[in-house]
């Protein structure tokens, strides 16, 4: 059975020691997971709809991707930006000057959160460098998640902002492999950058005596790498400070149907994005699965390796069968705390509750603050029906509710 994500004592213990020099960034990623433990205590009008404290953000600053990675919601076979034209999205990105004056406006009312950075690929955005260390200047925590690509030549300006966490996809222990999960929109040897981009993150830290960013591997589970979990920890785990394993996000033709009709009842008009998310990638060997599962976790429990997270965190071959033949299991997880601690923005400036599923917007920061969003009357309505109504149909897959 899953269990609310948290972050284990013996992965807190192990890199603790990275963040003693910044009590303030510590501060508030303790706040976050506090804020987990003690939602109903923190959030009183949860059931009416009403947030308190904004805990994360989410930020795309571009749609763009060089890699077509199988799993990939948006730019897989089946992605929901596959058939678009990458240069129409250029012309729609913000500005750094605009992302600057939501993050002021945000300290200026007492909201610190924590930053995320996502894509496509968010180190193609053209001022990503200046966007973290914009928002690192006002102190706020920021963490990448990236595919590696031009990681190596910013390692200085990573470093020395700081980024907080900088989270490495890395879905297989050769090129070979990795590759072929992560083909490249072009001529593209990823597993190249990702090796290009540790040997410089690390070089820095230690010519620069840093401790951080917190360097942390991402490998979603797909039937091509299942059999190679272990493989992909003991070849990254001298140069890596944190692992996280995703079960992969999907879902079905029967789900998809469900959910069009569930959101068009509840709010008047169709999604599509989730249909990204079909996959046929799926693991088949459950058992082979839960073995390469299980090794990795007693691996890590040496003081000297490196933590591991397992998303969702299932404890057995018959769970792992179910969440990968079981749309509608749901693990334990009967509601959505995450729609009331983050947000996140698109691209274009379009502000959705869910990170996962994005058809659902409540405004655009081009036209309005973050603040002024956070509880306004769409974002309200979408946390209301969730909380009133019970989940829909695609949230049984959503890292909002199972990886949060």
């Amino acid at each position: 059975m899953a269990q609310p994500r948290k972050v284990s004592a013996l992965a807190l213990a192990k890199n603790a020691w990275r963040l003693v020099r910044h009590p303030a960034i510590a501060s508030r990623l303790l706040g976050l997971e506090a804020s987990k433990l003690f939602f109903d205590f923190l959030n009183p009008r949860a059931g009416e709809g009403y947030a308190r404290q904004i805990r994360s953000i989410v930020l795309r600053p571009t749609d763009l991707c060089n890699l077509r990675c199988r799993v990939c919601g948006q730019w897989g076979e089946h992605g929901y930006q596959f058939a678009r034209d990458p240069k129409s999205f250029k012309e729609k990105e913000l500005p750094v000057s605009r992302y600057a004056f939501l993050l002021e406006d945000l300290r200026r009312r007492g909201q610190r959160p924590l930053l995320v950075l996502l894509g496509g690929e968010p180190m193609l955005y053209e001022g990503i460098g200046d966007l973290i260390e914009a928002a690192a200047d006002l102190g706020l925590p920021v963490m990448m998640t990236t595919n590696g690509t031009g990681v190596a030549a910013l390692a200085p300006r990573l470093v020395h902002a700081p980024l907080v966490g900088l989270q490495l996809s890395i879905d297989g222990h050769t090129p070979e492999l990795h590759n072929r999960l992560r083909p490249g929109a072009g001529k593209v040897n990823n597993f190249a950058q990702i090796e290009a981009a540790l040997t410089a993150v690390r070089q820095v830290r230690e010519e620069s005596g840093r401790q951080l960013p917190l360097i942390t591997a991402i490998t979603v589970i797909s039937r091509e790498n299942a059999g190679h979990l272990v493989d992909i920890y003991e070849t990254f785990r001298k140069r890596v400070d944190f692992f996280v394993f995703c079960l992969s996000w999907w879902i079905d033709e029967a789900a998809c149907r469900a959910y069009e009709a569930d959101f068009f009842r509840r709010f008047g008009f169709t999604p599509h994005l989730h249909r990204g998310y079909l996959s046929g990638s799926k693991p088949q060997d459950f058992h082979l699965l839960y073995r390469q599962l299980n090794e990795i976790r007693h691996r890590s429990r040496a003081w000297n390796a490196p933590p591991l997270s397992i998303i969702p965190p299932l404890s057995s071959a018959a769970d792992l069968e179910t969440y990968y033949t079981d749309h509608g299991a749901l693990f334990g997880q009967q509601r959505c705390t995450a729609i009331f601690q983050e947000m996140q923005i698109m691209s274009d400036g379009r502000v959705t509750p869910c990170r996962s599923y994005i058809d659902y917007p409540v405004g655009n920061v081009k036209d309005a603050t973050l603040t002024e969003l956070w509880n306004s009357p769409a974002y309200v309505n979408f946390r209301r029906s969730l909380m009133t109504e019970g989940l829909m149909p695609v949230c049984s897959r959503c890292c909002g509710l199972l990886g949060f």
